[in-house]
């Protein structure tokens, strides 16, 4: 659903017909959503539309961010050992 809101915000039944969800589950998956700040809805007339929260999302990204350096740091530590040992092997 966050991936779908991404790229431009949807109808409720725009965004249940991929899932294969009934509409009350959807709905359910986007109260969580919207309580926890990731998206908003509006509403025109009987039509609700969910919009992303990009912002919301800040944390998460520098999370990540901080992950991938941990990773990246420790793969290079790998790849520098590993380098090492064939050296040593071929001695």
């Amino acid at each position: 659903i966050l991936t779908r809101l991404a790229e431009t915000p949807a109808r409720v039944t725009d965004l249940a017909r991929p899932t294969g969800l009934r509409l009350p589950t959807v709905m359910r998956h986007l109260s969580v959503l919207e309580e926890a700040g990731l998206i908003t809805t509006s509403k025109d007339g009987r039509i609700r539309t969910c919009a992303i929260v990009l912002e919301a999302l800040d944390p998460v990204r520098t999370w990540l961010d901080e992950q991938r350096a941990i990773w990246e740091a420790r793969l290079d530590r790998l790849d520098a050992f590993v380098m090492n040992v064939m050296k040593e092997s071929k001695e």
